[in-house]
């Protein structure tokens, strides 16, 4: 059954590649914004905890992964066979606790491992892989956590916090230089620091931070809203005045 309606979505893409001049035109590079708005569509609905949503963003994004790969088969590059048997060796290599003799009892020991198995692959150094396009924020995560599988780590959380005061310090004697890009560094030291606190508390920063976005968004449009209902605008407003308004609106959400 799972073949078959794998056949038949590959089937429709070679329909639309020959019979339609939008999907015809398409290339890979026409199609990078577009898979990049179909992921992060995707993770508003997991945000959402949204299932429906989420089958459907799923649908969008494995369209795009049969696209790539159509347009690679018609240049003899590759096939959607080709995809999945390459990711199903990889798992298999990557999962010798599962597949091999290997012993591996905690989600911590096969991170591990499979950090090993990648180098042994023909990486350099475990922080190989993370693109370069990634946000910040997460880039910063995913580098903290490969560095962690190396025991490239704090002992302590409380090392941890220590850690986020020094950047605090550093960025404060910074801004007495006047020198902006000592500054700019010494903020992103901070900003890196924090997010690694933030991962000691087992909390995920770019989810957190996400979190405070969204209550932001809301209490900023309730604030506007009270103050068109009093006849103003914000920009005609105090900050005094704004700010009394905001923290009712705290009380309340």
């Amino acid at each position: 059954m799972k073949e078959a309606n794998l056949n038949r979505l590959t089937t429709i893409m070679d329909e639309l590649r020959e019979k339609c001049p939008w999907d015809r035109k398409q290339t890979i590079h026409s199609l990078r914004q577009q898979t990049i708005e179909e992921l992060y569509e995707l993770t508003d609905t997991i945000d959402e905890e949204d299932f429906e949503g989420m089958k459907e963003e799923l649908g969008d994004l494995l369209l795009h992964i049969v696209f790539y790969t159509k347009i690679a088969e018609e240049k003899n590059r590759f096939t959607l066979r080709d995809v999945i048997n390459s990711i199903s060796d990889k798992l298999i290599r990557r999962h010798p606790h599962i597949y091999g003799d290997t012993k591996a009892d905690s989600a911590g020991e096969v991170k591990r491992n499979w950090e090993k198995l990648k180098l042994a692959d023909g990486k350099k150094s475990v922080l190989e892989g993370i693109p370069n396009s990634l946000p910040s924020l997460i880039k910063a995560l995913r580098l903290q956590y490969k560095a962690a599988q190396t025991g490239f780590e704090w002992k302590h959380q409380d090392d941890v916090w220590e850690k986020v005061m020094e950047e605090k310090t550093e960025l404060s004697n910074a801004m007495q230089t006047g020198n902006g890009d000592e500054v700019a560094r010494e903020a992103g030291d901070l900003l890196f620091s924090v997010i690694n606190y933030i991962r000691f508390l087992n909390i995920d920063a770019d989810y957190a931070l996400e979190l405070t976005n969204k209550k932001f968004i809301t209490r900023f449009m309730k604030m506007e809203a009270i103050a068109e209902e009093a006849g103003k605008s914000l920009p005609d407003m105090s900050l005094e005045e704004m700010d009394e308004i905001w923290n009712r609106i705290k009380q309340t959400t």
